[in-house]
């Protein structure tokens, strides 16, 4: 397998606010992204340590061979340069316009407009550096921005976004809108309605009007269900969902804004700003963790949303797990929950982490669907039910610690079980956060980029002697079970314990494909 070619990079911010929030905004001539951080939560009794982020802009540049550009400003750079590498970073400057400091009249913001000069942006580096594609990389309202893009202005042109859009990666994206736990829809048809400081853009009309194509919109507005989320593949010009990654922050606590008000409004199962049932695309690739909107705890300045963006963006392989073939006991007074850590070797940090002290468990019940050998619906005999567990990326040239020259990841996996009477949670034997089934699964995938079927390993760590970090693969790699090239399936027997629960066929599936 050939090193892929680097592709720009566009990063697009977030929501300011009025006229004084955007003034701020435009000071930084990196919009923001060049922010580090020094907490990490790590420490004993969860209480914050030591830990010196970067930033992901800076890392880019370390990691990656990235570079900034700039004579003066962006704009002169390109203007005055007739080639520019491809591995460089843009800001979209969109706010300038609106800003007083630079001008008396200042521009109304209008996300219509920012993704139009989102694609001037994008079409002049492509030109200057000969890129066939940019990546697209947002925090927040920006993930707004690239959507509108994608989903309005370049299929209104009659262009097909997959052409000029490489992948999307966003931080804390309100994809559902931002909506509250407190007020029964009043606050927010409130917002729409006076449109405070123009956050009206986060309301289902207005979501309405700048995400769907003008050949599609009807006049009286969003129909009946209509899902502000959804990115749908049936359309002219629809953009792969495959190509987008959704990072999902879990902590409201630690998101500061208006003294906590924000966070209290919008509600425990959220990033204190967006709920997380609002942050993902369906369809799309998504992470958990444990990080609020923005601040010294934000979802951007962390190295759990870096080491997801750089991996989605430059790794090689992409890894999928999911409990299949499982039958869950016939109680219809049980409901049925999976919690799911992913940890990567080397990483001081969990990279995707689904609980449900964090609010957002995997309900099995709502996850379940039928599936094939093969994991296609409908090429063979069903196998029982597949719940989507995590997809993990993985880069053969990043660093291998340890003697197993390996790439390993654990996959914590813990089954739980609430029992309900005449509607209500019952606790009569209840164990408060004690899991029916805990154990994790560790993985080593063997490759290069060079090679494109891997060799890989995967054992529980009840049959472990001793720590994970002293565990070597025994030199046994699992059978590929999927005679299909480019496409690698195995099947992982679960421990003996989890059949009373799960089912003596439940297996985890892991398929391991090329990513580009």
């Amino acid at each position: 397998m050939s090193e892929p070619q680097k592709l720009p990079l566009v990063y697009v911010r977030g929501f300011a606010g009025d006229t004084s929030g955007i003034n701020e905004v435009v000071t930084d001539p990196f919009y923001g992204f060049n922010e580090g951080s020094t907490h990490i939560r790590i420490g004993p009794d969860n209480e914050p340590d030591f830990y010196q982020f970067e930033s992901p802009l800076l890392r880019l540049h370390l990691d990656e061979g990235y570079e900034i550009l700039m004579d003066g400003s962006q704009a002169v750079y390109l203007d005055s340069h007739s080639a520019v590498p491809p591995n460089s970073i843009w800001i979209h400057r969109f706010y300038d316009v609106s800003a007083s400091t630079w001008s008396a009249q200042p521009q109304e913001f209008r996300i219509e407009t920012a993704a139009e000069d989102l694609l001037t942006l994008i079409d002049t580096v492509r030109e200057k550096c000969g890129a066939p594609r940019v990546h697209l990389v947002a925090h927040s309202m920006g993930g707004l921005v690239c959507r509108c893009l994608i989903q309005k202005v370049l299929p209104d042109l009659g262009r097909d976004p997959a052409a000029c859009v490489g992948k999307l990666f966003t931080y804390g994206t309100p994809h559902g809108g931002i909506t509250f736990d407190f007020g029964l829809g009043m606050l927010e048809r409130l917002r729409d309605a006076i449109g405070v400081n123009g956050a009206q853009i986060f309301g289902p009309e207005r979501m309405y009007e700048y995400l769907t194509p003008k050949s599609l919109t009807d006049p009286d507005g969003p129909p009946p269900g209509w899902d502000p989320r959804e990115m749908p593949s049936d359309r002219p010009f629809a953009f792969p969902r495959e190509r987008v990654f959704c990072l999902v922050g879990t902590n409201p606590a630690d998101y500061d804004v208006a003294h906590g008000l924000s966070a209290a409004v919008v509600g425990s199962r959220s990033d204190g700003l967006v709920q997380i049932d609002n942050a993902y695309v369906p369809g799309a690739h998504r992470a958990y963790v444990h990080r609020s909107h923005s601040g010294r705890y934000g979802l951007v300045n962390s190295e759990e949303g870096y080491q997801n963006l750089r991996r989605f963006l430059f790794g090689d392989r992409k890894v999928e797990a999911a409990l299949v073939g499982h039958r869950l006991p016939d109680r219809e007074d049980t409901a049925w929950q999976a919690e799911v850590g992913l940890s990567v070797r080397g990483m001081q940090i969990v990279m995707h982490e689904r609980t449900t002290a964090q609010w957002c468990p995997i309900q099995l019940r709502d996850a379940v669907r039928n599936v094939t050998a093969e994991g296609a619906d409908g090429d063979a005999a069903d196998t029982g039910a597949c719940v989507p567990l995590v997809d993990t990326f993985l880069g053969s040239d990043l660093p291998r610690p340890g003697d197993t020259g390996s790439m390993r990841y654990a996959l914590h996996l813990r089954i739980l079980s609430l029992r309900e009477r005449n509607g209500l949670l019952s606790f009569g034997n209840h164990l408060e956060q004690t899991a029916d089934f805990d154990d994790t699964l560790v993985v080593d995938v063997f490759t290069g980029r060079a090679s494109s079927a891997p060799a890989l390993s995967a054992v529980w760590n009840s049959d472990i002697p001793g720590s994970i970090r002293d565990h070597l693969p025994d030199g046994s790699a699992r059978t590929d079970e999927n005679p299909k090239p480019g496409v690698w399936v195995g099947h992982v027997e679960l421990p003996g314990t989890a059949a009373p629960i799960l089912g003596a066929d439940a297996r985890i599936r892991l398929t391991v494909t090329p990513w580009h």
